[in-house]
């Protein structure tokens, strides 16, 4: 990785005491008019469209954000294979999510001079259920151990903490086992990778498998290689308590970046509901007073969301 410390997502928390995620990808490109009815998902984009993506980067750094996420949250050889491409194709889109990121960083940081310190690039790691594509990552009870879970992220994780990103943003973590997982490989095999592990829950209290956020949080809070502990692509109501109760249970910092408010209907694959960007940034100051220190968005999100976002966090001096 570019920064091998594992404080890089520390010394950044120095300069500024909350930081700005970016806003989601695929619901993003989507509304660009991509049709992402598709197994891969945005990671169709890195297939047929990437400079898309670059440009979508290179918007929400223009929004404010001080990190963005790469789009390899749906990439994985498995999902690549069933696309007819080999181990060294795969290999090299997974690269080119991160390039593509490191491209609209350096374009920023050229247009915008004045500006301190780079943004810093986070690598995304989906869950398993990701790769199935049938919603698993809402539901976790995968049926596979711990043991087997490693097997599977083994392999991306070795691209990508070698790709030149900051840190691994392993997130919509629907289980304990998951993130257990996760967590010993990046103790036994990637010691040097930072990390963050955000999960997706289904209420004010549980991940999506049915157990305690915080018993999940506290099953982690001794991984060095884990820099940040919080929760993502969850509805924003729910996401003041599970900070709370995250921060009763860790001092690491806490991330949120929930989806925009809207209800998915996974039976008719689309979207209801409104929510508008005002509402989101209210919500948002509740949850920097519940302790994030990292707040963006998820699903249905975009640039509008994170300019928003920073002129809230500005206006309270971040």
């Amino acid at each position: 990785m570019s920064g091998t410390a594992l404080n890089v997502l520390q010394d950044k928390l120095v300069q500024s005491d909350c930081l700005l995620l970016d806003g989601a990808l695929a619901t993003e490109l989507e509304a660009r008019g991509f049709d992402l009815a598709d197994p891969l998902w945005s990671a169709r984009v890195l297939l047929e469209a990437p400079q898309a993506i670059a440009q979508l980067h290179l918007d929400y750094l223009q929004a404010g954000a001080d990190i963005i996420t790469t789009s390899s949250y749906q990439a994985s050889f498995e999902g690549f294979a069933r696309r007819g491409l080999d181990r060294q194709q795969a290999t090299g889109l997974m690269q080119l999510s991160v390039d593509l990121a490191l491209q609209a960083r350096q374009r920023f940081m050229a247009e915008q001079p004045e500006t301190a310190t780079a943004p810093l690039v986070a690598a995304s790691v989906g869950p398993y259920g990701a790769m199935l594509a049938d919603g698993s990552e809402y539901r976790g009870d995968y049926g596979l151990s711990v043991t087997q879970l490693m097997d599977f992220h083994r392999p991306r994780l070795a691209v990508l903490a070698a790709s030149g990103a900051d840190l691994l943003a392993c997130e919509t973590i629907p289980c304990p086992e998951e993130a257990l997982a996760l967590a010993r490989l990046l103790q036994e095999e990637f010691p040097a990778t930072p990390a963050w592990i955000s999960f997706s829950c289904r209420d004010a209290v549980r991940v999506w498998q049915g157990e305690r956020l915080a018993d999940c949080i506290t099953m982690l809070d001794g991984v060095a290689q884990v820099v940040a502990l919080g929760v993502n692509c969850t509805d924003p109501r729910w996401v003041e308590s599970l900070l709370r109760q995250a921060a009763s249970v860790t001092s690491r910092p806490l991330l949120a970046y929930p989806n925009s408010g809207e209800q998915w209907d996974g039976q008719h694959k689309c979207w209801h509901g409104t929510a508008s960007t005002a509402d989101f940034s209210a919500q948002a100051r509740r949850w920097r007073q519940a302790g994030a220190r990292l707040i963006g968005g998820c699903c249905r999100t975009g640039p509008a969301h994170i300019a928003a976002l920073r002129a809230c966090l500005d206006a309270r001096g971040g």
